[in-house]
């Protein structure tokens, strides 16, 4: 399951654990979420396209991420390794984004909480997958 590098079972995997930790923690949080989001319960919409885009994305961000973490060299791709790779690509990159756009677009940072901290926890266990499965 090797090529170039980066392991794709571990991609496929990363993915779909960070896929059901979007749906378990978007259960938890929805009503909050769509209050901070002002989206009205009989104006959500559970589409399969919204499903599917969130997977596809999701493949993509294991995929960058696997990546990321392959470049720390030689019997570096770990667990742990995997884990702070996945919180600084967050830090750096997701927190920062979610929270630039929302200002923008005029929402609280309520909604910024909820949204980032999805997305903390979708780095940290595709790092943490993909550390596992090493290369």
């Amino acid at each position: 399951m090797d090529f170039a590098g980066l392991n794709y079972l571990a991609i496929l995997v990363a993915a779909i654990a960070a896929f059901m930790f979007g749906a378990i923690y978007y259960g938890a949080l929805g009503k909050p979420w769509m209050k901070a989001a002002r989206i009205k319960p009989e104006d959500a919409r559970m589409e399969p396209s919204l499903f599917i885009t969130s997977f596809v994305a999701e493949l993509i961000m294991a995929w960058v991420l696997a990546g990321v973490i392959g470049h720390l060299g030689a019997g570096q791709v770990t667990f742990w390794n995997g884990v702070v790779s996945g919180a600084f690509i967050w830090l750096g990159f997701m927190a920062t984004t979610v929270a630039v756009n929302q200002r923008y677009e005029g929402f609280g940072w309520d909604l910024t909480l909820i949204d980032a901290g999805h997305w903390l926890g979708v780095a940290l266990i595709m790092g943490g997958v993909i550390g596992l499965f090493g290369v």
